[in-house]
């Protein structure tokens, strides 16, 4: 999978792998997947728990190693599932739904049947109905091509329904084994760690991060019946707003906490700022209630449309961080996607929120280019 030469540690004449992100344990590069120090190596034989020197820095100092791993990499892993007789679990962020949609998935899964699993649902608001919100999501995996078995709700991080989807996939799996997908940052990993918590009690076994592209190859974890069940690695989704930000700006946009809507009153000509990395601009319409879901910390503020430019020139990494004041020099141009609505929509930053607006009006949302902005019928 990469293109320099490593030479991997065997045991008993097979390759060791990093039971934290799969990769293949190498002492040769330090810039290839699965590198450790040979002193690293001896502990973790001892331990039985041999990480590579990048999910150890993940793990004990929230610091990420770039490694030299390609969308296509990824991309042939998915493919070994066409050949795989399998239930496919599909973990989607429910929060960033649009965001976490892998493109063309319908023809890698060939005949597997789907489970679609919305993750992170401790994020919406209890005031959403959960059948209108398993029904939205139906429809969107529609749209893609998928006709899920069956679509669940749960919430990996605190451990919310993590058994309702264990009956599940019992349910669905017949004599196959299970292979666990999704982009990066959907919460895979973490949810896995919960499914060997409650089988074996080991907890936090799989490394898990806030940054993209943690799992670097094909985790398995034995069933009981011959069978396995595959953490494979997430799919790298560039239109995701994590992909401009760094750790400490992370942790302002991505939500720990259920959401708190918040109302704007607006006239036209009015424009929100989130923070300095994306804008929302009401160009024509009557005033008009607008609701923003975004992380609850992260800094909205109202202003003239006249006003947005000078004001964002004069501003950006002052009033309006992320990105925090050394970062606003690299951080990318907001370029505008406009659109006329016909119905209540929502206008979706990919990886960051959302803001409903009504039908027919004209608006603008600005992001950094390559960020997904994009409209959908309303969720809620």
């Amino acid at each position: 999978m990469n293109e320099k030469h490593t030479e991997p540690v065997l045991v008993d004449g097979e390759a060791l792998h990093c039971i934290g992100c799969g990769a293949e344990i190498q002492t040769t590069d330090k810039t290839a997947p699965g590198y450790t120090p040979q002193s690293a190596l001896e502990k973790g034989m001892e331990k039985e728990e041999v990480y590579c020197q990048r999910c150890f820095r993940l793990r004990h100092y929230n610091e990420i190693v770039p490694v030299g791993l390609t969308d296509d990499d990824f991309l042939n892993l998915l493919t070994q599932i066409q050949d795989a007789n399998a239930l496919i679990v599909y973990v989607v962020d429910i929060f960033d739904f649009n965001g976490s949609v892998i493109p063309g998935l319908h023809r890698f899964v060939g005949e597997n049947p789907i489970l679609l699993v919305g993750n992170k649902e401790d994020l919406l608001p209890s005031s959403l109905k959960r059948s209108k919100l398993k029904d939205w999501i139906r429809q969107r995996a529609n749209e893609q091509g998928l006709r899920p078995i069956d679509v669940t709700l749960l919430s990996a991080k605190t451990n919310q329904s993590v058994d309702q989807l264990l009956e599940l996939i019992n349910k669905y799996r017949g004599d196959r084994d299970v292979y666990v997908v999704g982009v990066t940052n959907v919460g895979k990993s973490t949810l896995i760690n919960q499914i060997i918590r409650q089988n074996t009690g080991v907890k936090d076994l799989i490394t898990t991060s806030r940054f993209p592209g943690t799992t670097l190859d094909k985790i398995e974890l034995p069933l009981d019946d011959d069978h396995v069940l595959v953490d494979t690695p997430g799919i790298i989704q560039n239109e995701q707003m994590a992909h401009f930000l760094d750790g400490k700006d992370l942790k302002l946009v991505a939500p720990q906490k259920q959401i708190k809507p918040k109302t704007y009153q607006l006239n036209d000509q009015q424009t929100l700022f989130f923070g300095g990395i994306a804008r929302f601009d009401y160009n024509n319409g009557p005033k008009s209630g607008f609701i923003a879901y975004f992380e609850n910390n992260l800094y909205i503020h109202r202003t003239k449309l006249e006003n947005a430019d000078d004001f964002y020139t004069r501003q950006l990494g002052q009033l309006l961080t992320p990105p925090q004041p050394e970062n606003k020099d690299d951080f990318p141009a907001l370029v505008p996607h406009e659109f006329k609505t016909t119905v209540k929509s929502d206008l979706v930053f990919e990886g960051l929120g959302w803001i409903t607006v009504p039908a027919g009006v004209n608006v603008t949302g600005w992001a950094p280019a390559g960020v997904g902005v994009l409209v959908r019928r309303a969720m809620i």
